[in-house]
């Protein structure tokens, strides 16, 4: 995500800090932009400190897709490549061949944003369902328009990015069978045979991005379902050695209580030990007083 042990001295570190600013959750975008703004100052950057400065605090729904593109590279990279194919690619297929790429695409932007969603949630930031929608709408236009690929791939969308109503070409292409029948009748067989050709070409390579896309996607869900399982293994193994453990202090509590009573038991018989101990004494005193006194008696009597 961001990188570490940024410096202050040039155009690099700035990009560093730039990095870094969009990697933290928007909570705490503005406090350390004005932190990183204030050190490039003191360090007599003015240039660098306006260009810091000027970033913008990114929405929830643009962090989470800043998250995904710095968290899940190669899905990432692999999207961007769909959306070069698909906007390719939408320049010269027939309806079918775009209805077929069309649910691919549905398909991965919603897996994507689920992933995304995923991120944000396990960084302490889950997203409500209208946030998710704005990041799903924010890949669709990644996928439609270049610009907002290039974007998405610095990682540092600011806000919801819009897709355009369609793709470039498909205005064009759907102007009707009457000129496109004109068109077809202008070109040379060639031309055709060129035109189809490349068509088969686009729609491969479409279809190629595609795939590896999903199996991509594929691939993280069954990590996904890995770890879920394990996750779920741990906190059953958590959850009972938590048992045990509630068990054993419960069992260390009686003992204990069991303990002090037969301390108290025992403190009170040695009282009582004690006790019959010094009369056990004074009855000895006054039994050898008494045949004492006994023998005197008796002597006087003779």
């Amino acid at each position: 995500m961001g990188r570490e042990g940024v410096k202050d001295g040039g155009d690099d570190d700035v990009e560093a800090v730039l990095d870094e600013l969009y990697a933290l959750p928007p909570s705490g975008f503005v406090a350390r932009r004005e932190e990183r703004a204030a050190a490039a100052r003191t360090a007599g950057r003015a240039g660098d400190a306006r260009r810091i400065h000027a970033a913008r605090r990114p929405t929830l729904a643009a962090w989470a897709a800043n998250l995904l593109r710095h968290s899940r590279p190669d899905e990432a990279e692999r999207f961007l490549e769909l959306g070069r194919a698909l906007r390719e690619a939408h320049a010269t297929l027939d309806p079918s061949g775009l209805k077929e790429l069309s649910a691919q695409r549905r398909r991965i932007v919603s897996e994507l944003s689920r992933q995304a969603a995923e991120l944000a949630r396990d960084a302490g930031h889950p997203l409500s369902e209208p946030v998710r929608r704005d990041v799903e709408t924010t890949l669709r236009a990644v996928l439609a328009d270049p610009e907002a690929a290039g974007l998405w791939a610095t990682g540092r969308v600011e806000g919801t990015l819009t897709p355009p109503s369609g793709f470039p070409a498909e205005t064009a292409a759907g102007k009707g069978p009457a000129r496109q029948a004109s068109r077809a009748a202008s070109v040379t067989a060639g031309r055709k045979d060129r035109l189809a050709e490349q068509r088969a070409k686009r729609l491969a390579r479409a279809r190629e991005a595609a795939r590896a896309a999903e199996e991509g996607l594929r691939a993280r869900g069954a990590e996904q379902e890995e770890a879920d399982t394990s996750l779920a293994a741990a906190r059953e193994l958590h959850r009972e050695a938590g048992e045990r453990v509630s068990s054993l202090e419960e069992q260390l509590r009686e003992e204990r209580a069991a303990l002090e009573r037969a301390e108290r038991e025992q403190r009170e018989a040695e009282k009582r030990a004690r006790t019959a101990a010094d009369s056990l004494a004074r009855a000895r005193r006054d039994a050898d007083a008494a045949a004492a006194e006994a023998e005197r008696a008796e002597q006087d009597a003779r």
